[in-house]
């Protein structure tokens, strides 16, 4: 008799992040978890919730409201030796704590002359469609990327976010994981094991001919419902999530266009300043003679998140204005 088939353990994206901070505290006795609220609480989402109980308070512990301390502690913990995960509750409070990020996480290595080393794992949330208006909803990784000696990440699915963070924390730079509210209840595979998704490596998650779509974050699953929809007028999207915005894999990005010749770049991020105009440009660079189309950019318009749902629902990009974009852009 044939052994039966185990099936997929199907997580969704919050028991992902859980699953992989765990496997982090589990292997690494130098991890701990601190932020605020990640204790008691379990977090702001709740992907801490267990760990307290399971690791104890000297390893996941609340800090004061301080996003400036919190940073400082990953700092200082790391070029000690530790090998933190500090949670920033939502992306929007990096303003609350840019000089510890921009002048001390990103660069004390090389003021150190790579004596130190600062192994911190960054998880913050970003992303609109919550209703959470202007200050809990932006994208600000252009930002991170802006600034030497940091790696960034977006995770789009349950198995990036277990494997990225397993990644981010054996990786001797700081990492900060992009993490989306909206994408938490998303189900996805998820092995029991630890493994890591590589950095710096881009995902082909749909093949195609003679278009390629580039999305980050949770803007990933809107490109793949455009892609269905372009099918119907001729059009062969290929999708590509970049999976590391910091450092990026171009090479991945221009072989599809010397494949496809026509190429549009999605975040959710403001459009103005966003990672696409850095792919553009590159696209620009490395893959001009293959263009047969301008480089199209899909993002959010130039204003704050609106706390209107009604008004949320039209500034963020979805499949539809992705897809009517992308047939406007190809004249189709």
């Amino acid at each position: 008799m044939a052994e039966a088939q185990e099936q997929p353990r199907m997580l969704p994206y919050v028991a992902a992040i859980t699953d992989g901070v765990r496997q982090v505290l589990s292997e690494q006795p130098d991890a701990f978890v601190a932020g605020e609220d990640v204790a008691g609480a379990g977090g702001v989402y709740g992907y801490y919730s267990g760990l307290l109980a399971e690791f104890g308070p000297e390893r996941v512990y609340d800090t004061p409201i301080s996003e400036a301390g919190i940073v400082g502690l990953g700092v200082g913990a790391s070029a000690t030796g530790c090998r933190p995960i500090i949670d920033l509750m939502f992306m929007d409070f990096l303003g609350e704590c840019m000089d510890e990020v921009a002048n001390q996480l990103a660069k004390m290595r090389y003021m150190f002359g790579g004596h130190a080393t600062l192994p911190v794992t960054m998880l913050t949330m970003a992303g609109a469609g919550a209703s959470l208006a202007a200050q809990h909803s932006q994208s600000l990784e252009a930002w991170l990327c802006h600034l030497p000696g940091l790696k960034v990440c977006m995770p789009a699915t349950p198995y990036d976010a277990k494997g990225m963070i397993i990644a981010a924390s054996r990786d001797d730079n700081p990492v900060i994981v992009v993490l989306n509210k909206m994408s938490l209840a998303m189900m996805g595979e998820v092995p029991e094991g630890p493994y890591e998704v590589p950095l710096a490596e881009a995902n082909i998650i749909r093949p195609g001919t003679n278009f390629t779509i580039v999305a980050m974050g949770r803007m990933t699953h809107e490109a793949l419902s455009a892609a269905e929809q372009l099918k119907d007028v001729g059009i062969d999207a290929e999708v590509i999530d970049p999976r590391t915005i910091q450092p990026l894999d171009m090479d991945t990005i221009v072989a599809s266009v010397k494949k496809t010749h026509r190429i549009m770049v999605v975040h959710e991020a403001v459009r103005f300043g966003g990672i696409g105009g850095e792919i553009a440009a590159q696209i620009q660079e490395h893959a001009f003679d293959y263009l047969d189309a301008p480089v199209g950019r899909v993002g959010a318009p130039f204003s704050p998140v609106p706390f209107s749902p009604a008004l949320e629902a039209v500034y963020v990009p979805n499949a539809d204005r992705i897809a009517a974009e992308a047939k406007q852009l190809l004249g189709v």
